[in-house]
């Protein structure tokens, strides 16, 4: 897959498939050649490989969550929303608030800023913005800037090497672990008492909040039916593993088994031809 673009905000995970000592030995074409640490990191900068992951969450609970945080005072200030080598303009991206924070928001408040970046931010984080013009809102229409940026963040979501569901944590250590081969020292916990689902609120707002993020919505469906697809052919695969592997061990036990008999065979022969002696003893016994 391409790079997202933009990203630098937590929402990726890097694993770095490359150790030290063979990156140091690919390069160097000798492993006793004593490579400097400036140089080190530069060379394992150039031959890391790396693999975008990512989690996704019901849209509505995640919309609720980041409201409570930012209720207690949580900002974005500093993030700078670099897209196409430049940062959105006052005018493209109007904050939401005056101040140092939106500390006491109401849910309504929050909701009544139409450039909150709390409204669709998981397409919006996935998508590749500079296909719209980034946040220039102007340089395409509503309705095509939406299907562009959920088509995007579908692909982008598809082509990661993983990623999973906060609402199915279990499955979701399960694809990861056999996605890289590693295993977790404890099992993922399923917790469902969240602020967010703490939080009471009527039909009228949660209605109010599924279309502010209705490219969401749509996102979670697509991920929550190809994550389940996954974790089904997962389990099918391992399935026909464990099969394979249980008839390798009966085929070895057979073999075992016949090998033994035919060496048994091997040694029948020999034990009765060391009779032969002591028959011949006894008939010169008898002569003498």
């Amino acid at each position: 897959m391409g790079a997202l673009p933009g990203r630098g905000t937590g929402e990726a995970l890097e694993l770095n498939q490359w150790s030290l000592e063979r990156v140091m030995s690919h390069s160097s074409g000798s492993s006793s050649r004593q490579v400097p640490k400036e140089e080190r990191n530069i060379i394992i900068w150039g031959f890391r490989n790396f693999y975008y992951i990512t989690m996704l969450r019901d849209p509505v609970s995640r919309y609720l969550s980041e409201w409570k945080h930012v209720q207690r005072g949580a900002t974005w200030k500093t993030a700078l929303h670099m897209c196409d080598g430049r940062a959105p303009t006052q005018d493209e991206l109007p904050a939401c608030y005056s101040g140092d924070d939106w500390a006491g928001v109401t849910l309504l408040e929050f909701m009544d800023c139409p450039s909150n970046l709390a409204n669709n931010r998981q397409v919006r984080m996935l998508a590749d913005l500079s296909l719209v013009g980034c946040y220039n809102l102007s340089s395409t229409n509503e309705s095509e800037r939406a299907r562009i940026l959920l088509s995007s963040a579908r692909a982008n979501l598809r082509n990661m090497a993983f990623y999973g569901l906060t609402e199915f944590q279990r499955k979701t250590q399960y694809l990861f672990e056999r996605t890289f081969n590693l295993r977790f020292i404890s099992a993922f916990t399923q917790i469902n008492s969240t602020r967010a689902a703490s939080v009471g609120i009527g039909e009228d707002a949660r209605r109010r909040i599924e279309e502010l993020n209705f490219l969401d919505v749509q996102l979670y469906e697509y991920a929550k039916d190809l994550f389940l697809q996954r974790f089904q052919a997962a389990r099918q695969r391992e399935r026909h593993q464990q099969r394979e592997q249980r008839l390798q061990r009966r085929e070895e036990r057979h073999w075992l088994k016949e090998r033994h008999s035919f060496l048994s065979k091997r040694r029948r022969p020999g034990e009765g031809q060391e009779v032969a002696p002591t028959e011949d003893y006894s008939s010169q016994v008898v002569r003498w």
